[in-house]
């Protein structure tokens, strides 16, 4: 079955980086656009960055352009986000998303926390 698995989050202070990896099994993973999306507490779930498949189109939430950056690695079936010069108002939960024959699949999240 599809399974998504994030990691890399953590504590951070502003202006610090994290990258976000999510490992994906269960299907042909290069044929697939995937996506990050967050949400803070009492906040709607927000999509964050997406990148395709075979162009490996991206796009971006205008508060994570020219800050974040999605990439992905076929070969290892991963996704990336790289996030730099975080701020208090990135802090949230992370997902990695797609959808795989119709259906939206999510991971469980990974928690990721500007404070200084």
């Amino acid at each position: 079955q599809v399974q998504l698995v994030e990691s890399g989050g953590g504590l951070v202070q502003p202006g610090g980086s994290l990258r976000l990896s999510c490992a994906a099994s269960g299907f042909t993973f290069r044929l697939y656009a995937m996506n990050w999306y967050r949400q803070a507490p009492g906040k709607e779930r927000e999509l964050v960055a997406t990148i395709g498949s075979a162009a490996g189109v991206t796009n971006y939430v205008d508060s994570a352009k020219d800050r974040f950056t999605i990439s992905r690695d076929n070969l290892r079936n991963t996704v990336y986000l790289q996030m730099n010069n975080l701020k208090f108002e990135d802090t949230a939960m992370y997902y990695c998303n797609t959808r795989y024959r119709g259906v939206q699949y999510w991971g469980q999240g990974t928690q990721v926390t500007v404070s200084s």
